[in-house]
């Protein structure tokens, strides 16, 4: 297996065949092995930065009713909110005076917020604060509509494609198009945006040969950031009693994913922290250098609740910046406050 994972490390490749090898084959040596080229790849391309991305929840409204998520439009027991634009820029201006110079807006697909509400909402953040980032992870929309958010100023997209296995992406997503969400990822690349990918670990009947599908899909795609994390269930979804995945399986696809993308931004997620009191730390450890503090108001932080568990860290936002900060040097590295492109267009 460590013959594989130094191919793999060389060539930044690997056949889907030597890929299952490897997932079906990973003993505890071979995972420390994976973990420890993981790492040495990200500190050749990143150093040691860990890159800091200011999280807002502005909306836990949404059309869609995802089979696994906690704000699908058919859970009744959900509390909705909406931040008004005022809230989100006095969000924004809070994470600015504490350092954070990217500001990554996520929503459930909230109708209220038009195209033009969007555009105003990013043209406002970009135009009140020097040098920062916007970051939409809004769901699908249509070409046009892409269009006109990177027109306003929006810089990167994250859209989870979730899974690759259609079979799975339909199971999970009533009424919804696996070719459109793909379509998409797509679009976004076309017109320009940093796009993020990526897919939960530990869905129901989820295997290893659809990680592989997903691995191979991320290497063909090739995003400039990739979010996993682990499934948690959330107690008023259909999938409630399911068993969650593990912090251990999504530090092994993190580091495959390093090694496939050398140059990604990877994210050590909430969710692999709310798994794992230290799963952020093993995160890092097996090549992640993101991690998303939530800047969001405190009122509103446990009603965007998409699954059980989910840590709210700190009162307020700059206990929020502190706690992780000291994580992220317990394990290692430390903190960059700047943008944080992809490492291709940082001295662009």
């Amino acid at each position: 297996m460590k013959k594989l994972i130094d191919e793999l490390k060389d060539s930044n490749n690997l056949s889907p065949d030597k890929l299952l090898l490897l997932l079906n084959n990973m003993d505890n040596e071979n995972k420390q092995y994976l973990h420890t080229k993981a790492d040495e790849t990200r500190l050749h391309i990143y150093g040691d930065k860990v890159y800091m991305r200011g999280l807002i929840e502005f909306t836990n409204f949404c059309k869609n009713n995802c089979k696994y998520c906690g704000i699908r439009k058919g859970n009744r027991q959900a509390q909705r909110y909406r931040l008004s634009k005022e809230e989100i820029i006095g969000c924004c201006a809070e994470g600015y005076r504490l350092g954070y110079r990217t500001f990554v807006l996520q929503g459930g697909e909230d109708n209220f917020y038009t195209d033009e509400r969007i555009m105003d909402i990013v043209s406002t953040i970009k135009s009140s604060f020097d040098d920062v980032a916007v970051t939409l992870s809004i769901g699908e929309k249509t070409y046009e509509t892409y269009k006109k958010y990177f027109d306003a100023g929006a810089d990167r997209y994250l859209l989870r494609h979730e899974t690759n296995s259609r079979e799975l992406y339909d199971r999970l997503h009533p009424n919804m198009s696996y070719d459109n969400r793909i379509r998409c990822l797509y679009d976004l690349k076309d017109i320009g945006y940093q796009i993020g990918a990526g897919f939960m670990v530990g869905l129901p009947g989820q295997t290893n040969e659809d990680f592989v599908k997903d691995l191979v899909f991320l290497k063909e795609l090739q995003p400039h950031m990739v979010g996993i994390g682990p499934f948690m269930p959330q107690s008023d979804t259909p999938l409630a009693n399911e068993k969650a995945g593990t912090a251990d399986k999504t530090c092994i696809l993190l580091s495959l994913i390093r090694l496939i993308l050398p140059e990604v931004l990877l994210p050590a997620t909430t969710a692999l922290g709310s798994i794992d009191p230290k799963g952020r730390e093993q995160g890092l450890k097996a090549g992640a250098n993101v991690v998303m503090p939530n800047l969001s108001p405190i009122g509103v932080r446990e009603k965007y609740s998409l699954y059980d568990g989910k840590i709210c860290t700190g009162d307020e936002a700059a206990q929020c910046r502190h706690c992780i900060e000291n994580r992220i040097k317990s394990a290692g590295y430390q903190v960059d406050m700047s943008k944080g492109d992809h490492i291709s267009l940082q001295n662009n």
